[in-house]
């Protein structure tokens, strides 16, 4: 099991800690009572992120400060709900109504969250698409969904192959008449030749559809999943007590709204919590990193393991240049975080970097280190209040504590999924077991009720009886300082089952050599166990990893090594 090393937080350093009820008087019905539809009877999730902020006088508040390349500038709740309501008017008037998809392909910027917040006013489905989508995946989730409508750049504009979606039939563009080609519809011209209309919004059901992403799987296309504007309840109190978010927060998520982290917890759960939410526009750079954390005051701060190793690999005399002390919580997703990043955080950034685990499908975080609680380092944290989590064997029986088996979830939770689009039976592989929701994931869970991340459930690794989680390997060997990245997976061998294999990108300063491959087994078998050691290791330039959270493509690595024995057969 990872390392089980009690971090306890800092007293007085979280907002929250005196908030949080016991697990046995949780009720999400209790939640509910933080929104004006527990009064009104009226949802709709975009009035809950602004509109009823402006309405309670808290109109002039910071709601979004964007830092681009060359400009930078603030946007108040009022702001907010101005030209969100203006822009749904624009699409309004050009035919979008209840329940029809609108795509929005928009790069990290406030024009994105309006463009978001405008459809889901007006009861549409939003579907937002991350800014680094080539042809093909803009194409095949436009096409899935017969989308009609779409807002765009007029660079991310080029990648939609319009001859290709004979559903998409009004395209507009964020950008003057003149940026506009064939049939685009120039949306800042729209909104300057119409006026507001009044009550624009929407008012819809908990369980109408609010958003879609796609999701990849191991096999065949990315699927969709749609999320319900109920969502919000678990959304709202997962930023008030994951996030500890409050008022005079400042916030940054740096995840795009094309990735669900940067929807539910870039736009919707600072909104709904009233919170200043820190925009970027460019891509990563240490030293841009650093300059906005300290130039924006930031106080929350959630991005990805991937980021965080990378900002270590810059190592801590850059640090020393920044002030970051307003810093007061960080938080981690997409990928287990392994110990040797906490402990990062805690000496470098005098803070806690504290792992949250869930899934697109979930719709909001389930397994999660609260702010108030002790951190277990390679934990992904305890079940969310009002989550009942255990890990089920094969026949769906629930497994004692420490042994490896499936991570599921009782489906009770206000953020599941409604549907999968046009796939109600793969919908239905995912609860096979009486009501509990199967992720995917192999996991353990301790004495105390934290959860171990192993791996997914088709990359477990069985080496002469042993099983391996390959997530336990990585971790131990990421903390080897010859080490940047890592991946591992179970290599086939005929006397064994399989052998752990690992591929490994080197830090700068150290070369591949006989005695290097020996001390790194070595670290591994001395720090874990020898049936945990890799038998072999590989040198790579670097890995391969979604475009999007940046996590390590095992069935990639596993793909490579299954061509190379091929070929191998081949030429015998």
């Amino acid at each position: 099991m990872a390392n089980s090393t009690i971090i306890q937080p800092n007293k007085g350093h979280y907002n929250i800690a005196e908030e949080l009820p016991s697990w046995e008087d949780f009720s999400w019905k209790d939640i509910e009572t933080n929104f004006s539809w527990s009064q009104t009877g009226k949802v709709n999730m975009a009035y809950e992120c602004v509109d009823r902020h402006v309405e309670a006088g808290f109109g002039e508040k910071t709601a979004l400060h964007y830092i681009g390349e060359q400009e930078e500038y603030k946007l108040t709740y009022r702001d907010l709900k101005e030209k969100s309501d203006l822009w749904a008017t624009v699409l309004k008037k050009r035919g979008v109504k209840k329940g029809d998809f609108v795509f929005v392909f928009l790069p990290k910027h406030p024009d994105c969250h309006i463009a978001m917040l405008a459809a889901i006013k007006l009861g549409a489905v939003v579907g937002p698409l991350f800014e680094a989508f080539m042809e093909d995946a803009v194409k095949e989730r436009i096409q899935d969904c017969g989308g009609t409508f779409l807002i765009a750049s007029p660079e991310l504009v080029k990648r939609v192959q319009r001859d290709q979606l004979p559903s998409l039939t009004t395209v507009f563009i964020t950008a003057e008449p003149e940026q506009c080609t064939g049939d685009e519809i120039s949306l800042f011209e729209e909104a300057r030749n119409v006026e507001t209309e009044e009550n624009i919004i929407e008012w819809v059901d908990l369980d109408h559809g609010l958003n879609i992403h796609y999701t990849s799987g191991s096999t065949g296309k990315p699927k969709g999943i749609i999320h319900a504007h109920r969502a919000m309840i678990q959304q709202y109190i997962t930023g008030r007590w994951v996030l500890d978010l409050k008022e005079g927060d400042i916030y940054w998520c740096t995840a795009h709204p094309g990735w669900v982290t940067g929807t539910v917890y870039g736009v919707f759960a600072p909104l709904l919590n009233r919170t200043t939410t820190v925009i970027h526009g460019g891509r990563f750079g240490a030293e841009e990193w650093y300059d906005i954390l300290e130039r924006t005051g930031v106080t929350v701060w959630y991005s990805a393991p991937t980021a965080f190793r990378m900002l270590m690999a810059k190592g801590d005399k850059l640090i020393s240049n920044y002030d970051l002390s307003k810093i007061r919580h960080i938080l981690s997703v997409g990928e287990p975080l392994n110990p040797e990043i906490v402990r990062w955080g805690i000496e470098t950034l005098s803070n806690r970097i504290h792992d949250t685990w869930w899934m697109t499908e979930t719709g909001a975080q389930l397994i999660v280190n609260l702010p108030s609680e002790a951190i277990k380092p390679g934990s992904m944290g305890k079940p969310f209040p009002g989550i009942e989590a255990a890990i089920l064997g094969e026949d769906g029986e629930i497994l004692e504590a420490g042994a490896v088996g499936q991570l599921a979830l009782k489906a009770n939770w206000p953020s599941l999924m409604r549907e999968v689009w046009k796939d109600p039976a793969k919908y239905s592989t995912y609860f096979p077991f009486d009501g509990w929701y199967l992720s995917g994931d192999l996991a353990t869970i301790d004495e105390t009720g934290y959860v171990f991340f192993q791996g997914r459930s088709d990359d477990m690794i069985n080496s002469s009886g042993e099983r391996i989680g390959p997530f336990e390997v990585e971790s131990k060997l990421i903390e080897h300082p010859a080490v940047a990245e890592v991946g591992v997976i179970g290599k086939p061998d005929a006397v064994r089952g399989e052998i752990v294999k690992a591929f490994i990108v080197l830090n700068k300063e150290y070369q591949e050599s006989k005695e290097l491959l020996e001390e790194l087994r070595l670290f591994v078998r001395s720090g874990l166990a020898a049936h945990a050691a890799p038998r072999e290791i590989e040198f790579l330039e670097e890995l391969p990893k979604t475009p999007i959270s940046g996590k390590v493509l095992r069935r990639e690595l596993k793909a490579r090594e299954a061509k190379k024995s091929s070929d191998l057969l081949v030429n015998k």
